[in-house]
């Protein structure tokens, strides 16, 4: 797995994050992603950083990142 950077990362979905931190789990030790939507509410998650790194099958049919870094600021 590549180092992951923050910024913006658009879902293969299609939606925009931003990749806040990199945080560790204080109970399983277990890395997680804080990142925050782009959109709505812009509401704050985490993930594990296995799920945002990992490959998905995308809208097409074909493999695809879940996560693919854009920048430091959103695409106009």
């Amino acid at each position: 797995m590549s180092e992951l950077k923050r910024g913006v990362y658009k879902h293969f979905k299609g939606n925009y994050y931003e990749l806040l931190y990199i945080a560790t789990d204080s109970e399983t030790l277990e890395k997680v992603v804080v990142y925050r939507a782009l959109y709505g509410e812009r509401g704050v998650w985490v993930r594990p950083i296995g799920m945002w790194s990992e490959i998905v099958v995308g809208k097409d049919g074909k493999p695809t990142e879940r996560f693919t870094y854009v920048g430091q600021e959103l695409p106009e």
